[in-house]
């Protein structure tokens, strides 16, 4: 599928490096069998290459051959669309650079976020601690963008709003029915733009485009309807502060536009970004992702930034167009260089252009073709800015990545990763930018992309609002557990984030743990009072269980060479653990040195792919890193002296209640040890104890509370359901009052017999009443005799015949029961 193209370049190698799109044919002729191989210097070493491999559907690539080659495959993105997988070869000896981009950080990162993340720690970790490559991981921070300042700026107005004096909730609602007739306006314009037909010639990729397109607007329409629905009910409160919160987004867009461009102080932007990218680091350390080796921040490289564009522009690859700069396409094209790598095509569609340009970019007009693209954005009022040779402006999205990675990387890399959502406009065009400044043809020697993940058919998306944040699944499921469900999918595919994925990855991880369990209880019984010899009953399970082993040990192996399939090692694993758990009951005498080497070898696994933190004990281990007796046991200790204390006080009171309070004691314990990682199960006559990490022993309890929580509440909402039906039928009898005196209000002017039931009219002008009809006398009879009924009944009730306090102890009890719920 590729044909590869032979390059001589003894002489000035990184001259005829720098012109490899521009001579594609011509080298394709040279058939010297020996070539010298292209070099670049890298901020390692040099970094050499071997022949061209001509591809089918993208531009030719380089492969490098200078770097150690220990048979790892991966799939690469610059020749994905041809090459399932190259060989993974460094530039430069065992080293390896690995770019990864890092959050825009404007808000609380999502599972979305977690998927390129949490994948790329487990590649990281694959290439560096199996593999054995010696690596340089560099991640940027994004701390100014089109996103962080919409973001800051609406939070920033909005606050400020909200310190308004003479503040009403008329004058709020007004304001938030403006900024929803505002969000409304910009959903139906976009309908508009949807409706409009394709061209019946429009290619495949645009109908996609389309597809999804409509299928955003549908969710954005219903969740628009949903946050409607939310302020109409937070109106009738009339509670302006809550009103506020419950309509940001749309208050925010609102003001937004009326005194957007006032905002002008930079600490408004940094603040913003600092929190969230703060959240950053603690949601990555939640989930175990290894800290990146350098670090970078776009708003710390202006400067530089600045200096880079400059010389794209001295070279006519870029032009400046009303303060902004663009790079060219066209130019780009005609000095050799070739564009859209990663997603080959031809023009940038309108929706790719949007995302490249973001939601501030500047006017269409001010580009001398539709393909060309920011370097760097002249500021309007109410965005930050820096001083350039073109004026006031920031930097363009796609340009950090060239500075910052150049910076520490040199002109050429050997991983470059990002989420799939990327390739193209964001690497495709930081390609084009980088390739440009250094006149070369090859920034990037492999391109990592993780599929997206989904929830419910559509991406992950912040924009969406269809999104978990990390923190909110931590609290669902432990990181190890999240780990272990991005372990059993493939890393460059979509995964769909579901109960089910989930739950699979759950029993899964559960399967290991018990197999921990097992293995130490091994370890701490008295194996060596028995036989210790391989299978003397000789039917040949343990060495059927070794050879297992060994087939497992090179399957995994294989797994890992070939494109990090991790989802393959795992399944050969649990075969291995499968296989145990048949031979551990088939067998009198368990091999427990066996049984060690097997767990050991699926630690030591686990240890790599970022399951277990450390040390050299089997299984998961324990949090907190603590050594030693004097730092180990003084927990545990106090917990047994307190037991101790309670059974010895109990049995020496000799009361009554001594038993119950000796067995409260026991149940004590158990409670007080799952947060030292000892979970204790009571199993017929006897208690069995077992060491697990004290978060997921916690988080158990918690989820058998919060089961015994939600079946109170169903009991209170129950009988809320009884009393508060019952409460407003005793309030609308006193309400009615006294049967004998219950129709005079309604009745002035009748006459009245003894039973206090109106028996004549009230008199006309000449002086005649006559009788109550027969039927509204039967009706009044009927509704009075009810009255009199439900009266005595509530009087009868009420302690001391004391009715209103009666009904105060009903109205408590229900407030009581309400506050239970709350």
């Amino acid at each position: 599928k590729a044909t590869v193209s032979v390059l001589n370049c003894r002489s000035a190698p990184v001259t005829i490096f720098r012109s490899l799109g521009r001579h594609t044919s011509a080298m394709a002729a040279h058939t010297n069998p020996t070539p010298a191989a292209p070099c670049l210097k890298s901020n390692i070493g040099p970094c050499c290459y071997g022949a061209a491999l001509q591809l089918e559907k993208q531009p030719q690539w380089f492969p490098p051959q200078s770097g150690v080659d220990k048979g790892l495959k991966v799939r690469n993105s610059l020749t994905s669309m041809t090459n399932p997988t190259d060989a993974f070869v460094p530039g430069n000896g065992n080293r390896v650079t690995w770019y990864t981009c890092g959050p825009t950080v404007y808000d609380s990162c999502h599972m979305g976020h977690a998927r390129a993340y949490l994948t790329f720690d487990i590649l990281r970790r694959i290439v560096e601690d199996y593999f054995k490559y010696d690596v340089l991981y560099h991640i940027n921070i994004t701390d100014v963008d089109d996103k962080i300042i919409l973001r800051a700026r609406r939070n920033h107005l909005v606050a400020e709003y909200r310190k308004e004096a003479g503040l009403t909730i008329e004058g709020v609602s007004k304001k938030v029915d403006e900024g929803v007739a505002l969000k409304k306006a910009e959903l139906d314009a976009e309908a508009a733009k949807l409706a409009e037909p394709l061209p019946a010639d429009a290619i495949s990729m645009l109908v996609r485009e389309r597809k999804e397109q409509l299928e955003i607007l549908a969710l954005k329409r219903g969740q628009f309807d949903e946050a409607v629905q939310k302020i109409e009910g937070m109106k009738a409160t009339k509670d302006i502060q809550n009103l506020i919160t419950s309509a940001h987004g749309e208050l925010g867009a609102l003001i937004d536009k009326e005194k957007g461009h006032t905002v002008t102080d930079h600490s408004v932007f940094n603040a913003h970004s600092r929190k969230f990218e703060k959240e950053y680091f603690e949601d990555m350390a939640a989930l175990g992702v290894k800290e990146p080796d350098v670090l970078t921040r776009v708003t710390e490289y202006v400067p530089r930034i600045v200096d880079f564009i400059k010389q794209i522009v001295d070279k006519n690859l870029a032009y400046e167009s009303n303060g902004s700069v663009y790079l060219s396409i066209d130019e780009f094209k005609k000095q050799g260089h070739s564009y859209r790598k990663l997603r080959p095509g031809a023009d940038t569609t309108d929706a790719e252009m949007a995302e490249g340009e973001g939601a501030l970019g500047g006017e269409e007009q001010e580009k001398r073709h539709k393909n060309d693209f920011a370097l760097w954005k002249k500021s309007k009022s109410g965005e930050p800015s820096w001083a350039s040779p073109w004026g006031e402006g920031r930097p363009g999205w796609h340009i950090e990545c060239s500075v910052v990675a150049s910076d520490v990387l040199g002109p050429v890399m050997d991983v470059h990763a990002g989420g799939v959502d990327l390739k193209f406009p964001h690497h495709d065009n930081e390609m084009a930018q980088s390739e440009a400044y250094y006149g070369h043809g090859q920034w990037v020697n492999y391109f990592f992309h993780a599929g997206h993940l989904q929830i419910k058919g559509l991406k992950m998306s912040k924009s969406l609002k269809n999104f978990v944040t990390i923190r909110q699944a931590l609290k669902d499921f432990t990181a190890r557990e999240i780990r272990m469900m991005f372990l059993l999918q493939t890393w460059w595919k979509e995964m769909n984030f579901s109960d089910q994925t989930m739950d699979d990855a759950k029993a899964k991880d559960k399967a290991f743990k018990e197999f921990f369990h097992k293995a130490k209880h091994y370890q701490r019984t008295a194996w060596a009072d028995g036989p210790v010899g391989w299978d003397t009953a000789g039917k040949d399970r343990d060495r059927a269980l070794q050879r297992l082993l060994f087939e497992t040990q090179g399957e995994v192996d294989a797994a890992f060479r070939d494109n990090f399939d991790t989802p393959a090692a795992i399944v050969s694993m649990l075969k291995l653990v499968s296989a145990f758990n048949v031979y551990e009951k088939e067998t009198e005498q368990v091999a427990v040195h066996l049984v060690q080497k097997i767990a050991m070898y699926i630690t030591s696994i686990f240890r790599v792919l970022g399951l277990v933190a450390g040390g050299d004990d089997i299984g998961y281990g324990q949090e907190g890193g603590a050594s030693g007796a004097e730092q180990v046991l003084p927990p545990f200790v106090d917990v047994l002296v307190n037991y101790r204390t309670e059974v010895r006080n109990a049995a020496r009171s000799k009361s009554e209640t001594a038993l119950k309070d000796i067995l409260a004691a026991s149940d004590k314990v158990r409670t007080q040890l799952p947060p030292l990682g000892v979970r204790i199960d009571d199993v017929d006559n006897k208690s069995l104890w077992k060491m697990d990490d004290p978060a997921a022993l916690m988080k158990e309890d918690a989820e058998k509370a919060a089961a015994a929580a939600e079946k109170a509440k169903e009991k209170i909402v129950n009988q809320l359901k009884k009393k508060e039906p019952a409460l407003k039928k005793l309030q609308a009898v006193i309400e009615v009052g006294d049967p004998m005196e219950m129709f005079k209000e309604r009745f002035a002017g009748h006459q009245f017999g003894e039973d206090g039931l109106p028996t004549m009219t009230p008199k006309d002008d000449a002086g005649e009443s006559a009788p109550m009809a027969k039927s509204t006398l039967k009706k009044l009879q009927k509704e009075r005799s009810n009255q009199e009924k439900a009266w005595n009944d509530i009087h009868d009730k009420a302690p001391g015949g004391d009715v209103a306090a009666y009904i105060k102890g009903f109205e408590d009890e229900i407030a009581e029961m309400k506050a239970k719920l709350n």
